[in-house]
């Protein structure tokens, strides 16, 4: 019997580490444009893991944490509106938003953003929401209460990313690393509680820093369970459909009108998901098939704790934007 074990432990890790390699070494059709953004003044960049692109197909929302990792006390706008120059047309945010991590254009081109709370010491009373914007930066709804954290159903606690469905409905991924609630939250469209699940750990239905969120075609609501290095697939109703883990360690999604699926890996290394590199992953939405990969251009990929794109969105001509936390940009990648 030791020796059947053995044997199955043996394959198994043969498995995983012939799957990672296909993994990391899919084709790359893609190239980096580099210092494709350009802030206004002499604007540094700061930590960024908010990109999505706007309805008309020709401009990128973009959320970053003031040219540090914190909006706290800053005076800059953290939304941004690029064009697709690199150029900032619009702006808007300054002193509402303390640590903006996930971002979303609704069918009537308002912005949501979900505001949670970051490392550094941060004061009270401050984030812990979602916010919608219109167009121009007017506040037109806010879920959660600012800096209140909590599990009920009218508070957060590091809220990391928000969908609306084309009905209408609301989706958070509630809880940014193991400490917050880890947890899906449904709201309709006014802002009324609806349902919820989820609770930290492995299984089914469960999570460990539900970090990012998109939904397919067909209505599936796809969530990046990063702390156990996988994707779940669920029905809007919170229905366990699927489980993926050939997208690495998932950061960020995005889910194009031809139903391809865009993962970002920003934290695989030798203690998290070892074997795999860090970068965007790209395949269909359908079934999960796998088809290219943008590596991390770091050639240590134990440099940091994060590296590579966090946030991923693409424009209306297929060009690839990756929000990146660690080196504190926003990356453009075009078809070779």
């Amino acid at each position: 019997m030791m020796r059947i074990k053995v044997t199955l432990s043996v394959i198994a890790s043969l498995f995983l580490a012939g799957l990672a390699a296909a993994q990391n070494s899919a084709p790359n059709p893609y190239r980096t444009v580099e210092g494709w953004a350009t802030l206004p003044d002499g604007r540094e960049w700061g930590a960024t893991s908010a990109v999505y692109p706007a309805n008309d197909g020709k401009h990128i929302w973009v959320a970053e944490r003031c040219g540090t990792n914190l909006c706290v006390g800053s005076d800059v706008d953290p939304v941004l509106l690029f064009d697709m120059n690199g150029n900032v047309v619009k702006s808007f945010g300054s002193g509402l938003i303390t640590w903006p991590h996930g971002i979303f254009v609704d069918a009537d081109d308002n912005v949501w953003i979900a505001d949670a709370v970051g490392y550094a010491p941060v004061p009270d009373g401050v984030g812990h929401t979602v916010m919608k914007f219109s167009p121009d930066g007017e506040l037109l709804m806010q879920l959660g209460k600012e800096g209140v954290a909590g599990a009920g159903t009218d508070v957060f606690n590091k809220p990391s990313d928000i969908l609306v469905a084309p009905n209408g409905d609301i989706f958070v991924a509630d809880g940014h690393d193991t400490s917050g609630n880890n947890r899906i939250i449904k709201f309709d469209k006014d802002g009324n509680y609806l349902m919820q699940w989820g609770e930290v750990g492995g299984d089914h239905g469960q999570f460990r820093d539900p970090h990012a969120l998109a939904m397919d075609s067909q209505g599936r609501l796809f969530v990046a369970d990063r702390g156990n290095s996988r994707l779940q697939i669920f029905t809007q109703d919170g229905e366990h459909l699927a489980t993926w883990t050939q997208f690495g360690r998932p950061s960020g999604l995005f889910i194009d009108e031809n139903v391809v699926l865009y993962s970002t890996d920003s934290e695989s290394i030798a203690r998290r998901n070892c074997g795999l590199k860090r970068g965007i992953r790209i395949g269909s939405a359908k079934d999960g098939f796998f088809t290219a990969f943008i590596p991390d251009p770091d050639p240590d990929q134990d440099n940091s704790a994060t590296s590579a794109a966090e946030g991923v969105a693409v424009d209306a001509e297929g060009n690839i934007y990756g929000a990146e936390v660690g080196p504190r940009t926003l990356k453009k990648y075009v078809r070779r």
